[in-house]
């Protein structure tokens, strides 16, 4: 437990230290979300309707973005090939790494993205809503995401090629976070059963995903 937690500190001192990767995330967000409404026109309803959807999919690719460094960096060092040494499994390293990832960059957009609300016509009664969605939802993204960057580790366009790969493993999370949302701030459905089956998503992303990306730099390391 102590060589988890260790690799874990590690992790979020080596991503908050570099800050790039958040940085780029962020910023995409926020143009992306900025430059829709100019597009769009003034039309507020239009906004107002069409937000969670835009918050959602922004989060989506803005996140997607970073996805590429997990293992990156430790695998250009050579500090990869040390973990599978270690005494930690190839898949808690995966679950310590997806861990350190949500919490740089997963959890900061989470807050960002329902204050990108204001400029969709969201009100800040709403921003509670979107924020609890996004906390929950974007641990499956991370842990997902750990997949497709195993699986193009050490390629030379590995960071086109993962989006091409992994997006389809999104859109669940993308359909239920969106139906959570647009549930609560429309009144249009039953928001606690998408919010239940968005957590029970992201459970079983936890639990699963780690397997198929310790297989994956397992092949790649070897």
């Amino acid at each position: 437990m102590s060589s988890f937690l260790a690799l874990l500190k590690r992790d979020i001192h080596l991503s908050m230290k570099e800050g790039g990767t958040l940085g780029i995330a962020l910023g995409f967000n926020l143009i992306v979300v900025t430059l829709l409404p100019l597009g769009i026109g003034p039309d507020l309803n239009l906004l107002n309707q069409i937000a969670p959807g835009v918050l959602w999919i922004t989060l989506l690719l803005s996140l997607l973005l970073s996805l590429d460094r997990i293992f990156l960096t430790d695998y250009e060092e050579g500090t990869l090939e040390l973990m599978t040494l270690g005494p930690l499994p190839l898949e808690q390293v995966v679950i310590a790494k997806a861990i350190a990832h949500w919490l740089c960059v997963g959890v900061p957009l989470s807050f960002m993205t329902p204050v990108l609300g204001l400029l969709m016509n969201l009100s800040p009664g709403q921003f509670g809503i979107l924020t609890l969605a996004a906390l929950i939802g974007t641990p499956a993204l991370s842990f997902l995401g750990t997949i497709g960057a195993a699986l193009t580790l050490g390629l030379k366009r590995g960071g086109l090629l993962l989006p091409l790969l992994i997006l389809p493993f999104f859109i669940p999370t993308l359909i239920f976070g969106v139906s959570t949302t647009t549930g609560y701030l429309f009144a249009s459905g039953n928001y606690e059963s998408s919010l239940a089956l968005l957590a029970a998503i992201s459970i079983g992303s936890i639990v699963l995903a780690p397997f198929p990306a310790a297989w994956a730099l397992r092949v790649n390391l070897n």
